[in-house]
């Protein structure tokens, strides 16, 4: 079930989450568990908690940072959501390389993922069904209702696969080639915020949210018992 949090913009939203966030952290205690996502309203959110950070006290250096999805290309180059999250938070924050868990989006996909799911099940508590459970995930949502990069045209390998991430070979967007998260591993995290800012959307939102939605982040939200969504999106109430 969603949980929606309305804001005026895209600046708005993007220091409530970083808020929100490092004011979770203040009262959590141990390491955290965080996947991150690419995008537009990620890297204001990655400055927003840049520049919340030293203000908040936030014990940011026992947060093991993972990726939601990345494309298949190396970490130098501009689609890289590893580059983004590099530039606007890791490396201004100064976060220990040992904290960073990129996935090798230069390494063949196959090569990649067997080396993501190993970084994960090393640090991850399981669920009883033995998925990895991640603390919190930052999501973004597509115009056609994608999310992470679980796209609607997705063959049943990856619809159905359980472990924690897989190759994606068809992303409709350039780069085809792109590793995610899978499906049980949204649905087992602790936290899920998605962040959806920008005209073009709000068709994907509401039908995402609506019983009976059809979109990849519509089945996200239906395997959730609660997933918080931070919009400037208006008159979404009564989605």
């Amino acid at each position: 079930m969603p949980r929606l949090f309305s804001f005026p913009d895209g600046q708005a939203l993007a220091r409530a989450a970083a808020g929100d966030w490092l004011g979770l952290l203040e009262r959590s205690s141990g390491p955290c568990l965080a996947a991150l996502s690419g995008g537009g309203i990620a890297r204001d959110f990655f400055a927003a908690v840049t520049a919340l950070a030293g203000k908040s006290g936030a014990p940011l250096q026992d947060v093991h940072f993972f990726w939601a999805d990345e494309r298949c290309v190396p970490p130098s180059h501009p689609d890289s959501n590893f580059l983004l999250a590099n530039e606007n938070l890791l490396r201004p924050l100064g976060i220990a390389a040992d904290k960073i868990h990129r996935l090798k989006g230069e390494l063949p996909p196959a090569e990649a993922v067997a080396e993501g799911n190993a970084g994960l099940r090393r640090l991850a508590p399981r669920s009883a069904e033995g998925i990895p459970i991640l603390d919190i995930v930052f999501l973004g949502l597509g115009e056609d209702g994608h999310t992470a990069s679980l796209m609607a045209n997705a063959p049943a390998a990856v619809r159905e696969c359980r472990e924690p991430y897989v190759h994606v070979a068809n992303s409709p967007k350039p780069p085809p080639h792109r590793i995610s998260l899978t499906y049980p591993m949204l649905a087992a995290a602790r936290e899920v915020w998605t962040l959806v800012s920008g005209a073009g959307k709000e068709t994907a939102l509401r039908e995402s949210m609506r019983p009976g939605g059809k979109t990849p982040f519509a089945r996200v939200l239906r395997e959730r018992a609660e997933t918080r969504v931070y919009t400037d999106l208006q008159d979404l109430a009564a989605a």
